[in-house]
C-alpha cells in the first residue's frame, strides 16, 4: 500500500463550518469596506525579496527566521509574501497610482511565515487587509477605528473584541528612546530571559512584546516611549484618542505596543479578545507607515493600515458559538428507481434555469430513501422532492417541507410557483 502524503505543517485544509463562516466573513468585509469606499485589488503572493528586506528591517523575526525565500532559475530571490502592506505600496508605486484622488485599497488573500505552529498561528494564513495613502491627518486614523469597530458589530462579536492604542512617534524618536531602554536592560540583564538577551542589541523593541512574566515586571520600571515622543505626534495622539471617547469606543494605552515591523511610525493599535484559547489573541492590527513609499522608491506619501487574521476570527466565532446555520442546499430531489432518474435531472435544471441562486441537489446514491431524507435534514435543506413512478403517472411531484413537516402533490407549475412562494419571501 502506497504511503499517504499529508499537508506540509502548519498549512491547513478547511471544510464545511469554517468555509461557511469565511463566506459569511468576505460577505460583511465587502460590505463594510464599500460602504466605506475602499476598492479591492489583487496582488501577488510573490515578490522579490529585496523589498521586505528593505522595508520590514533585517533584525526583525520575520526577516531573519520566518520568511520562505528561495532563488529561481535565473538566479533571483524571490519570497512568499509574509505581510501584505509592502506589496500593495510596491503595486500602488509600480503602476502610478499616488496621485489619484481615491487612494483607498483593500484585499484578502494567503500570507506565509516559516514558525513554529500554534492554534491561530500557522504558517500558511490569511489575512484581510487595507490601507490608505495621501493622508496625514488623524482624521483617517479614526475613521478605520471606527470602520473596523462596525465590522465587528456586523460580525456581532463587539462585546468580545477591545481595543489597545499607542503611540510610537517618528524613528527619530525611538532611536534616542532604544538608547535608554538598552541601558536599562543592560542594569538588569539578569532578569531577561534567553529570547529577550538575544534580542537586547538586535532589536530591542521585541522585549516590549515579551510574554514572559518576570521580563514584563520588569518592564513595569523601565523608560516610557511616551515621554521621548516629539510634541506634535503627541498631540495628534492625544486628539486621536479624545475622538475615539466621543465615538464611544472603549480603548487601553498600551505603553508597550510596538509592533513588530521597522516601517510603523506614530499610531499603532490592536484589537484583542479574550475569548480565544491561545496566546496569540490579536484579531486585527495595524497602524501608521509614513516613511514607508519613500523607501520603496516612490514619492514622500503618508500611509496607514490594518489587517485582520481570518483564522483567529473564526476561532473566535466559533468559541462564541454564534455560527448561523445556513442552508447548505436549498432543494433536495429524490428520485425513486432508476428509471426515474432522467426526470430528476431534468427538473433540476428546469428549476435552475429559473432560480439560478438556489442551491439544487439530485441524490444519485444508492442510499435507503429514509438515509437520503436524514442527509437532507443535515444539509440543512428547505424542501424535498419525491419522484416515484406515482408521480410521473400522476405527472405531479410529492413536496416535503422539511421545517413544517407539511407533505403536498404540486404539478409543475405549481411547483415553480412554490418555490417562488419559499425562496423569495
Amino acid at each position: 500500500m502506497n504511503k499517504k502524503i499529508n499537508s506540509i505543517r502548519g498549512m491547513h485544509d478547511y471544510f464545511d463550518e469554517d468555509v461557511d463562516i469565511w463566506h459569511r466573513l468576505e460577505k460583511s468585509f465587502k460590505q463594510v469596506l464599500n460602504n466605506y469606499s475602499y476598492e479591492e485589488i489583487k496582488l501577488p503572493i510573490l515578490e522579490k525579496t529585496e523589498i521586505f528586506q528593505r522595508a520590514i528591517g533585517d533584525v526583525t523575526d520575520i526577516i531573519e527566521k520566518e520568511m520562505y525565500s528561495f532563488t529561481d532559475r535565473k538566479g533571483n530571490s524571490l519570497t512568499l509574501r509574509p505581510e501584505g502592506t509592502v506589496g500593495c505600496v510596491r503595486a500602488i508605486i509600480q503602476n502610478n497610482l499616488l496621485n489619484k484622488k481615491k487612494l483607498k485599497f483593500w484585499y484578502l488573500g494567503p500570507m506565509f511565515r516559516y514558525e513554529r505552529p500554534q492554534k491561530g498561528r500557522y504558517r500558511q494564513f490569511y489575512q484581510l487587509g487595507a490601507e490608505v495613502f495621501g493622508l496625514s491627518t488623524i482624521d483617517i486614523d479614526l475613521e478605520i477605528i471606527l470602520l473596523t469597530h462596525r465590522l465587528w458589530k456586523i460580525l456581532g462579536i463587539n462585546f468580545y473584541m477591545f481595543l489597545e492604542i499607542n503611540s510610537i512617534g517618528s524613528k527619530l524618536d525611538r532611536l534616542e528612546y532604544q538608547k535608554q531602554l538598552v541601558s536599562f536592560l543592560e542594569k538588569n540583564k539578569s532578569f531577561l530571559d534567553k529570547q529577550s538577551k538575544e534580542r537586547l542589541y538586535s532589536n530591542p523593541f521585541r522585549i516590549l512584546d515579551s510574554k514572559n512574566l518576570n521580563v514584563q515586571n520588569l518592564l513595569k520600571q523601565a523608560p516610557l516611549l511616551i515621554n521621548f515622543i516629539n510634541k506634535e505626534s503627541l498631540g495628534q495622539f492625544n486628539n486621536l484618542c479624545n475622538m475615539i471617547d466621543l465615538y464611544g469606543i472603549k480603548y487601553k494605552y498600551n505603553p508597550n505596543l510596538i509592533r513588530g515591523l521597522d516601517y510603523y511610525n506614530d499610531t499603532v493599535f490592536e484589537w484583542k479578545s479574550n475569548q480565544i484559547e491561545s496566546s496569540h489573541n490579536t484579531i486585527c492590527a495595524g497602524g501608521r507607515y509614513n516613511t514607508l513609499i519613500q523607501e520603496l522608491g516612490g514619492e514622500k506619501k503618508p500611509a496607514i493600515g490594518f489587517a485582520i487574521g481570518i483564522e483567529r476570527l473564526i476561532l473566535l466565532i466559533k468559541s462564541l458559538n454564534i455560527t448561523s446555520k445556513v442552508e447548505k442546499i436549498n432543494i433536495y430531489i429524490i428520485f425513486i428507481g432508476e428509471e426515474n432518474k432522467i426526470h430528476a435531472i431534468n427538473l433540476s435544471e428546469e428549476i435552475r434555469d429559473i432560480y439560478s441562486e438556489l442551491k439544487i441537489f439530485v441524490s444519485f446514491s444508492n442510499l435507503s430513501l429514509s438515509k437520503k431524507i436524514k442527509h437532507a435534514i443535515e444539509s440543512l435543506s428547505r424542501i424535498v422532492i419525491l419522484i416515484g413512478s406515482n408521480e410521473i403517472k400522476k405527472q405531479c411531484y410529492l413536496i416535503k417541507e422539511l421545517e413544517t413537516k407539511k407533505e403536498f402533490y404540486l404539478l409543475k407549475n405549481e411547483l415553480m410557483l412554490k418555490i417562488s412562494d419559499i425562496f423569495r419571501n
